[in-house]
């Protein structure tokens, strides 16, 4: 298919194509925690304003990032068996429609960052350039965990900029959290490709290190994500409620790494996806009742 030959009007079922391509449901992982940053920079709720151009900001930069890590892995893709019947790999979107996903995203991204201030607008390009880097990593390092967790750190240190317009010693330290929280969980879906990694010259902590030792990494990861949680609580001096949240958060962690062993991996998704889309809503939930009862 030509590049530039473009569909133009979208059917319904190509539509649904587009939104599985991006998995705009892990949206869920990045978004509270842009909201979270938000709420901690104005400590309390910012006004809808903030919410919506936030939110776009979040849809453009992750939409954007995401179709293009599609597009650098539809190669790969196309011969792993987990991964082979993605809408790329399938041919079921041409490569043209994606590359206008990608711009239209892109454009969103920008303006939204322009509507909320001056730095979010120079530094908006960061978060899809990251996810970009993440897409190759895996073809050099196995630091490449830690690269998808950079990614999702820029959320809750973006919602921080939204509101400030400025860098500070807070969203730092949050957002070193989730980059320790999404590079643990990214950790443990990664044992589902350590034989295909391996005949493919991919790297990852678990084709490097073995399953077992990867799955002990992604605990201490976890455990440092707790206690970060613990410090921005004490230095926003967040009250009771948030408290609960981060030990129902800790509590959700143990569960996660319960249900994944070195031998028994059948649970990954359910620990990748449905336990972690509880902690990011759940720990938002807490701070929003916490801002405003205590």
């Amino acid at each position: 298919m030509d590049f530039f030959h473009f569909v133009p009007k979208l059917l319904p079922n190509r539509l649904m194509t587009l939104v599985e391509l991006v998995k705009f449901e892990h949206t869920i992982f990045a978004l509270p925690f842009a909201y979270l940053g938000a709420i901690l920079a104005c400590e309390g709720i910012p006004s809808l304003y903030y919410w919506v151009w936030i939110t776009l900001a979040m849809i453009g930069a992750r939409t954007a990032g995401m179709a293009l890590n599609r597009l650098i892995d539809r190669c790969i893709d196309a011969k792993n068996p987990r991964t082979q019947n993605r809408a790329l790999p399938r041919g079921l979107i041409p490569l043209g429609q994606v590359w206008l996903l990608i711009l239209g995203s892109f454009i969103l991204l920008l303006f939204s960052a322009y509507k909320l201030n001056p730095l979010c607008l120079i530094l908006s390009p960061l978060a899809v350039a990251l996810l970009v880097c993440y897409s190759w990593m895996k073809r050099f390092t196995w630091l490449s965990h830690l690269g998808l967790g950079a990614v999702l750190a820029c959320a809750p240190i973006g919602g921080w900029l939204a509101i400030h317009g400025r860098f500070d010693i807070i969203p730092m330290i949050l957002g070193l959290g989730v980059l320790l929280w999404a590079a643990g969980f990214d950790l443990i879906y990664a044992t589902q490709d350590v034989d295909f990694d391996r005949q493919n010259r991919l790297y990852s902590i678990p084709q490097s290190f073995g399953i077992k030792n990867a799955l002990l990494i992604s605990r201490s990861f976890h455990i440092l994500t707790v206690v970060a949680l613990i410090v921005i609580g004490n230095m926003a001096s967040l009250g009771l409620y948030y408290l609960f949240g981060v030990a129902i958060t800790t509590i959700l962690l143990i569960y996660e790494h319960r249900l994944v062993s070195p031998t028994d991996l059948s649970r990954v998704n359910q620990a990748f996806f449905t336990i972690n889309g509880w902690i990011s809503v759940g720990l938002l939930g807490f701070t929003i009742v916490d801002v405003i009862l205590w």
